[in-house]
């Protein structure tokens, strides 16, 4: 049965967007057939921006903003004041950018703006030595019991781009945090915290004259600042391997390859070929390593996109006498996309799947503010209705490219974090060397 292409339901899904005086881009998404208020501010900063003496700065500061400001003395009162108006606080540091968020009744939207912006901009930077024993905590879950890095995807950027700030981890070290210091803090978000290195979103039950009169009211103040400049990492020479022998019950796999930034053009062919690839149990890499094959319970793909650079992650716990067979799998079905490229049945279901993600934005206010946010802090604004529009134009000689890019051995990198004995870390390399053409 011929099946009639989707309907795109998200041309009335208006996007506003204005500018403060100090830079700052402000987005509106308006949804009004919500029931909530979302605001959000996505920020230049992140390990990439660090060197490696203060590397897991960006990620402790995100943790001090919460610790108090001139009007909110301590932790408690911060997290009480939002909670009192039916909200609480959101964070978290990526590699190249932080995001902090509320999500209100529509009727506690002011409050909530006022509230946000004294935490974004006025920290106080209490209890500095409480906070690094919590980062610490938290640092530890990636090591063993002889301090030694174990969680495969920290070890797998640090593959991928060596000395480059994307291999850095995004918590840092425990000797480096302890080092922080409130002018070291200070110093890093003024440089970061600016107009022109973030974004400030409103999207759910607003009111996208009222949200840009908040903004106006609450943010002007903010500092313009520079906008921090990137370092590109130097291109992938050769397909790289690792191996960390850590006691566990399965292998942790780790099967990458260097891809492309969220500013490049081919970044939504790569996104719909990675819905060719995994995007539920019919699609081709669970179909084949896991129904076709049992070799594990698990595996996922997905893209991990900077604003410069990418990865694409193939992920399992494997059985570790199985480790190499997964690994053979996962290169052959990138091989197969790159020499025949995807099906049309299989360019259909994924175009068709991902439109209707997209209108499913359209019932999420963070999810609405996550599309529109990320495209703005990296220069430009795309709505729904557009990203949906460039998918449904991509071909299937596209998504070949993509795979093709992909398939380069230059690309990949493996790690595996587990018990391999002898003759399987020697059949896991040779696997990573006969796809190099070594």
């Amino acid at each position: 049965m011929t099946r009639k292409p989707i309907a795109l339901q998200l041309d009335n899904a208006t996007v506003h967007e204005s500018r403060l005086a100090s830079g700052l881009r402000v987005i509106v998404a308006p949804q009004p057939h919500l029931h909530r208020a979302h605001l959000a501010l996505y920020v230049r900063v992140g390990s990439r921006f660090e060197t490696a003496a203060e590397n897991g700065i960006s990620h402790f500061l995100e943790h001090m903003l919460y610790r108090g400001t001139d009007e909110l003395k301590t932790a408690h009162e911060v997290n009480f004041a939002f909670e009192r108006i039916g909200s609480y606080l959101y964070g978290a540091t990526h590699a190249d950018f932080g995001v902090f968020s509320v999500t209100v009744p529509p009727q506690s939207l002011a409050e909530a703006t006022r509230l946000f912006s004294h935490v974004m901009q006025k920290p106080e930077f209490q209890d500095l030595e409480l906070e690094k024993g919590i980062v610490a905590e938290e640092i530890l879950e990636d090591l063993d019991d002889d301090g030694r890095q174990v969680d495969a995807d920290n070890l797998s950027r640090a593959l991928l781009y060596g000395s480059h700030p994307l291999g850095f981890t995004i918590t840092g070290t425990e000797k480096s945090v302890r080092r922080f210091d409130v002018p070291l803090l200070r110093k890093h978000h003024q440089k970061h915290y600016t107009g022109q290195n973030a974004v400030l979103c409103f999207s759910g039950a607003v009111d996208a004259k009222e949200a840009k009169a908040l903004a106006k009211k609450y943010f002007a103040k903010m500092p313009a600042g520079d906008r921090v400049p990137l370092v590109a990492p130097s291109p992938q020479k050769r397909a790289l391997y690792r191996f960390v022998e850590n006691a566990s019950s399965q292998t942790e796999l780790r099967v990458c390859f260097r891809a492309v930034g969220r500013t490049a053009p081919e970044r939504i062919a790569l996104e719909l070929l990675m819905r060719v690839i995994d995007d539920g149990m019919s699609t081709r890499l669970y179909h084949r390593i896991c129904d076709s094959q049992g070799l594990c319970y698990d595996v996922s793909a997905g893209y991990d996109g900077y604003e410069d650079d990418g990865v694409v992650d193939f992920a399992a716990g494997v059985v570790h006498e199985r480790t190499h067979r997964v690994t053979r799998e996962i290169l052959t079905l990138v091989t197969e996309l790159a020499t025949e490229g995807p099906t049309k049945a299989e360019v259909d279901k994924a175009k068709e799947r991902h439109t209707w993600h997209l209108q499913g934005t359209l019932d999420s206010p963070e999810e609405m503010a996550e599309l529109v946010g990320l495209t703005a802090l990296t220069g430009h604004t795309e709505s729904a209705a557009e990203r949906a529009r460039v998918v449904q134009g991509i071909t299937r000689a596209e998504l070949k490219r993509a795979a093709a890019m992909l398939a380069d051995p230059k690309r990949l990198g493996v790690v595996a974090v587990g018990l391999l004995d002898r003759s399987e870390a020697d059949e896991l390399e040779r696997t990573v060397k006969e796809f190099a053409g070594a």
